[in-house]
């Protein structure tokens, strides 16, 4: 289970790292509607598994308290307080604010039963975050001002909500990972409320309603089921230490469909990324080696 816990959690990364390409697509559609939309598709991934595991679909939606209060605000409460975040502040600063998620998600792990915080994993994280830096700010100075502290706020608190619901997932281990269509459904329910209080309805044409159904299946959907199976079953502090390949891929990804142009920026942050995340494998090699 550990080795498909780090497959499926790694195929998340990559889902994830697709979404700035795809999103380019439907730029026009406000981002509430689009998360509307899309965690309205994985709400029907729910329902496919449910289907498949014939427990009945009711069954999926008693759940303990807790367990709804984890899921709602892990997966809304991180992408309202983003685009807060996005709002009131830079993009690049909120980004880099936002981005401190897989090191605490590192960090935390070191409270769970039977998880053992290592040197290797601080260095590598650490390795990772400085290449995040480099690739968001494109090797370029950036500062922090007090007017943009709501905005500050908003990115550190999502970073936090995120981190703290893929660690607490771990805990969750005996609650099937299907249980995060129910999730997916509330979530798409409050994003169309955020959506009808504060944006202006875009009806999509062809070429973004097949982007959003991409979007759905993919990084604004099919994504969270995996990462939930990762954070459960896989090396939690490896896959961490790999999210930081999410803002290195799909800058990559964007070069390649000649989106964005490519700096040396890109390849000072594919260094270091890399690098951390060798040091941040250290224990998985040695057992490989063990074997």
């Amino acid at each position: 289970m550990l080795i498909k816990g780090n497959i499926l959690g790694t195929f998340a990364i990559l889902l994830w790292s697709m979404l700035a390409s795809l999103g380019v697509l439907a730029k026009r559609v406000p981002p509430f509607e689009l998360i509307s939309i899309s965690f309205l598709i994985a709400f029907l991934i729910g329902l496919t598994l449910w289907k498949k595991e014939s427990r009945g679909i009711l069954t999926h939606f008693k759940l303990p308290l807790k367990v709804w209060l984890v899921g709602i605000i892990g997966l809304f409460g991180y992408h309202y307080f983003y685009f807060l975040a996005i709002r009131n502040a830079p993009a690049i600063e909120a980004n880099l604010i936002n981005y401190l998620w897989p090191l605490f998600i590192v960090l935390f792990s070191a409270f769970l039963p039977n998880e053992k915080l290592k040197w290797f994993h601080i260095v590598g994280i650490l390795f990772g975050l400085a290449g995040v830096i480099f690739l968001i700010s494109n090797g370029s100075a950036f500062s922090f001002e007090s007017r943009y502290a709501k905005g500050y706020i908003y990115a550190f608190t999502a970073a936090i909500i995120w981190a703290t619901y893929s660690v607490i997932s771990r805990l969750f281990s005996h609650i099937s990972t299907s249980s995060v269509g129910a999730f997916c459904g509330v979530t798409a329910i409050l994003s169309l409320i955020c959506h009808m209080l504060f944006e202006t309805t875009v009806i999509p044409d062809l070429r973004e309603t097949t982007t959003i159904l991409l979007i759905g299946l993919g990084p604004l959907g099919g994504a969270f089921f995996l990462w939930d199976y990762g954070m459960k079953n896989g090396n939690i502090q490896l896959l961490g230490s790999m999210s930081y390949f999410i803002p290195l891929l799909s800058t990559a990804l964007l070069i390649l469909l000649k989106i964005s142009q490519p700096s040396s920026s890109v390849w000072i942050a594919c260094t270091l990324v890399v690098f951390g995340s060798i040091i941040s494998s250290l224990q998985l090699v040695k057992n490989l080696i063990k074997r």
